[in-house]
């Protein structure tokens, strides 16, 4: 599909487009490179081919649950000024 000036005048005042004088003949014909591509990507048979959400696969890497830090809670919680129940203990914002 090949558009001309006049065509790339109307798409840009339906567009709300400003476009000079000077640039709707290479407009049109970069409009029309795309239209042309448009179509040789529709006449690509694609009934056989399941739709996909994203191109990249998305499969997860899991790793094994080990614990690789030991419990420091006690030792970390000494310099708190209130500890109540293994909890940091701090005022009460809200009443």
């Amino acid at each position: 599909m090949s558009l001309d000036k006049e065509e790339v005048r109307t798409i840009a005042h339906l567009a709300r487009l400003s476009v000079e004088e000077s640039r709707l003949e290479p407009i049109a014909a970069e409009l029309s490179r795309v239209l042309e591509f448009v179509d040789r990507l529709n006449s690509v048979d694609t009934r056989d081919i399941e739709p996909m959400s994203n191109p990249v696969s998305s499969e997860l890497v899991l790793r094994e649950d080990v614990i690789t830090e030991t419990d420091e809670r006690e030792q970390l919680q000494k310099p708190a000024p209130a500890v109540h129940e293994g909890y940091f203990t701090v005022p009460r914002v809200i009443e």
